[in-house]
């Protein structure tokens, strides 16, 4: 089965997929390890880990390759955040071709410009593309698809921008009429109302995709009365957590003198050979090694 099919029978069994987001293949696999359907491959996070800023910066290779190892290291069907699809219309086909091949289930792609800034940043430039040329890379993308079962999720910044619902669903509309499979819409807002109120107002027949990062009061429960929603991504949570947890133990290293405050609270050395696999490694050595 393919890993568009694996994405899509989860939704049609359960009615919604929960995807976490991920920026390493060990971040990934504790997301697995935690139960989630998905993993989404976060732009934003894979920059953090990088040190740089989510603006385009990151390369297509650099997103592809951790995209790729993320496949290959957490077993479930891996939702590329490949932000504008890297250029135009051109770009996107040679970028779905790779994605697909990597592995991918799916991919997100919006409709701001090249390079883009970040959503969340307060006072950030937010510049659209025309509704028709977004369609375009949405055509595109599907004809660079092999496998129909890989997921197209069109994603919508309207609301980002501050262009309002009619704009949003405007645009919705007709990204579902080019042919993508489900559409995103985000808001910076700090309540759900706003999402809310789109997804009341939408008539389509493609699953909506949210990313409740600004607005944490959106439960799975909360997402599930909605009716139309069919991916719940948590956007940015695993970077959020390792810079968190790095902190406060590099500080109380700092503090200490030593490393003896901080061994009762952060994961053995035991438990990380667990995640890399070494009791395969020891028994392939007596079974491998003469």
């Amino acid at each position: 089965m393919s890993a568009g099919s694996k994405l899509r029978e989860t939704l049609a069994r359960s009615g919604l997929v929960e995807a976490m987001a991920a920026h390493s293949p060990l971040s990934a696999m504790l997301a697995a390890e935690a139960g989630f359907d998905a993993i989404w491959a976060s732009g934003f996070e894979l920059s953090a880990m990088y040190g740089v800023p989510d603006v385009s910066v990151v390369s297509m290779t650099q997103h592809l390759d951790m995209t790729r190892a993320m496949v290959d290291r957490s077993g479930l069907p891996v939702v590329a955040d490949i932000d504008t699809g890297f250029g135009n219309a051109i770009n996107v086909l040679y970028a779905i071709e790779q994605y697909e091949r990597a592995g991918a289930a799916a991919i997100v792609m919006e409709d701001k410009s090249f390079p883009k800034v970040t959503s969340l940043i307060a006072g950030g430039r937010q510049d659209m593309v025309r509704i028709e040329e977004f369609q375009g890379k949405i055509e595109a993308a599907r004809a660079a698809r092999r496998d129909p079962s890989f997921v197209i999720v069109a994603r919508t910044e309207a609301l980002i921008a501050g262009l309002g619902q009619d704009e949003a669903l405007k645009r919705a509309r007709a990204y579902e009429a080019a042919g993508a499979d489900m559409i995103l819409v985000h808001s910076k807002q700090k309540t759900p109302d706003e999402i809310e109120a789109f997804a009341r107002a939408w008539n389509g027949k493609a699953p909506l995709a949210l990313v409740p990062t600004a607005y944490p009061q959106m439960t799975v429960a909360r997402v599930r009365a909605l009716g139309k929603v069919g991916l719940l991504i948590w956007g940015n949570h695993a970077i959020r957590a390792s810079v968190g947890a790095m902190r406060e133990t590099f500080a109380r290293i700092r503090r200490d003198g030593g490393i003896h405050g901080v061994e009762a609270s952060i994961a053995t050395v035991e438990d990380v050979f667990d995640l890399q696999g070494m009791g395969r490694v020891k028994d392939d050595e007596k079974r491998f090694l003469r």
